[in-house]
C-alpha cells in the first residue's frame, strides 16, 4: 500500500551533508519572501536528518536521478535534483527550489506524493527510481 502526501505534510528524509549544505543555501537567500525557500524551509524543519551511510538506498537526496509517474496522465519523468546554481539550463534537471524539486527531496521509492501546481489544481506522483552518481 503507498502512502499519499501532500508536499506541504510529507516526512522526509535527508543526509546530514544536504541538510547543512540546504539550510547555506537558505542562508545566503535575500531576505523577502521566496516561495521555493519557504517550502523548502519547510520540508527541512520536518525532515528526519541521518547520517549518510543510514539512509536508505530508495531515498531522494541532492544529485540523485529521481524518475516518477504522474497518475492521473501515465507520464514518466526523470529528473536530477540540483541546487539552483546547478541547473545550467538543462531540461533534465531541476533545482531543489523549484516546487517540484522541493517536493521530491527526501521521499522514496513507491512514496505517492501530492502538491499543489496552482491555487486550485494539485498532480500526483509516485516515486519509481532513485539512482545515485558515482561522486557529487
Amino acid at each position: 500500500m503507498f502512502e499519499v502526501f501532500m508536499a506541504s505534510e510529507a516526512q522526509i528524509v535527508i543526509t546530514e551533508r544536504d541538510f547543512e549544505q540546504l539550510e547555506a543555501l537558505l542562508n545566503s537567500l535575500p531576505k523577502f519572501n521566496h516561495s521555493g525557500a519557504c517550502r523548502l524551509m519547510g520540508g527541512l524543519q520536518r525532515a528526519d536528518v541521518v547520517a549518510c551511510d543510514k539512509l536508505a538506498p530508495n531515498v531522494v537526496t541532492m544529485h540523485s536521478r529521481v524518475t516518477f509517474t504522474v497518475l492521473s496522465t501515465g507520464e514518466v519523468f526523470t529528473y536530477t535534483l540540483v541546487y539552483p546554481q546547478d541547473t545550467d539550463g538543462c531540461a533534465d534537471k531541476i533545482s531543489v527550489l523549484a516546487p517540484m524539486g522541493s517536493a521530491l527531496l527526501g521521499m522514496s521509492v513507491g512514496q505517492e506524493i501530492e502538491w499543489f501546481i496552482s491555487t486550485t489544481k494539485t498532480i500526483r506522483v509516485r516515486i519509481d527510481a532513485v539512482e545515485y552518481p558515482e561522486q557529487v
